[in-house]
């Protein structure tokens, strides 16, 4: 009998296991960073685009600068990189809601 979906070959694996072999861990890697330094990062640079958007307006008025299309456009990344890091820490606390929801 022939075997169409291929299970037979592999008699000691899973149907589901990966016929290739995986990689072995490599100490020299670079360890990905863990979410709190991640978000600690962000932070940090949402802080930054918002303090260079308030001295692009101060320098606006004091009359340091003319251009007013790079203000606003500092000032609106500024607010969307606000806007983003807010819908995360929503996300963050309904998901923390949730797990505080489940039974175990």
């Amino acid at each position: 009998m022939a075997d169409p979906l291929g299970l037979i070959q592999n008699l000691g694996q899973s149907p589901l296991a990966p016929s290739v072999p995986l990689k072995p861990h490599d100490p020299s890697a670079q360890p990905a960073p863990n979410f709190k330094d991640l978000l600690m990062q962000n932070i940090e640079q949402v802080n930054k685009l918002q303090q260079d958007a308030e001295m692009a307006v101060e320098d606006l008025i004091t009359g340091r600068r003319d251009d007013t299309a790079s203000v606003l456009i500092a000032k609106q990344k500024a607010d969307l990189a606000f806007q983003m890091l807010l819908q995360v820490r929503n996300k963050l606390v309904a998901a923390y809601d949730e797990i505080k929801q489940m039974r175990v």
